[in-house]
């Protein structure tokens, strides 16, 4: 397989981690998103993926899958062992609705694309941005910390795509010094999972691309 991916993308994180988690091995094809005007912009990557993000995850058929949790919900079906969501359907259904606070309402409004024309078409200046971003992350951390159960992790004793997505998403929160002393169940599920190799290794920091 292989992943294009930028290392501080979050949404390539969260794959990156499902991937370990799985024991899945996967070449990385570094899509760096500031450098040269972005190069998910070019050509030939508008071919791999016409929506010009990452993660892409090209199987060893050749198919080409978007959207993280697109692909985590692949992993599950392909590769069962260890499930990323839930068995039991309350429980899969709360570990999904962590998952989308973050995916869905947290990161498309945080992410490098907005920001970028909220500075760029709109003219804020990078202290109305970083206002903007603490803004968001500030009101879907206090839903989520409401709503976790850290047995260590998120729902329990096993890491689930719940976490998959928490973790990332502390990552960019400390990244743009966002407090997190109000959010200290979000601070203990992050600490429980970074002590796993499989997140440990899908690090922003530990990726062949970090700067």
């Amino acid at each position: 397989m292989k992943l294009y991916s930028y290392f501080r993308s979050s949404a390539a994180y969260r794959v990156r981690v499902a991937l370990n988690l799985k024991g899945i091995a996967y070449e990385t094809v570094p899509i760096h998103l500031t450098r040269d005007g972005g190069r998910q912009n070019s050509a030939e990557f508008r071919a791999i993926n016409p929506q010009m993000r990452v993660p892409v995850l090209v199987l060893d058929s050749g198919e080409r899958l978007v959207q993280s949790l697109a692909i985590v919900d692949y992993l599950d079906h392909a590769f069962p062992a260890p499930p990323m969501l839930p068995t039991e359907v309350v429980a899969r259904a709360k570990a999904l609705s962590i998952a989308e606070i973050i995916a869905c309402d947290i990161h498309p409004i945080n992410n490098l694309v907005t920001l970028n024309y909220l500075r760029g078409r709109l003219g804020h200046d990078q202290a109305a941005v970083d206002a903007w971003y603490a803004h968001w992350i500030v009101t879907g951390f206090e839903a989520i910390e409401a709503m976790i159960r850290p047995g260590p992790y998120a729902f329990g004793a096993e890491p689930s795509v719940a976490d998959l997505c928490i973790v990332p998403q502390v990552y960019n929160a400390r990244r743009y010094k966002v407090s997190l002393d109000r959010f200290p169940k979000i601070v203990g599920v992050d600490a429980a999972c970074l002590k796993l190799e499989a997140f440990d290794r899908a690090r922003p920091e530990n990726q062949p691309d970090a700067e």
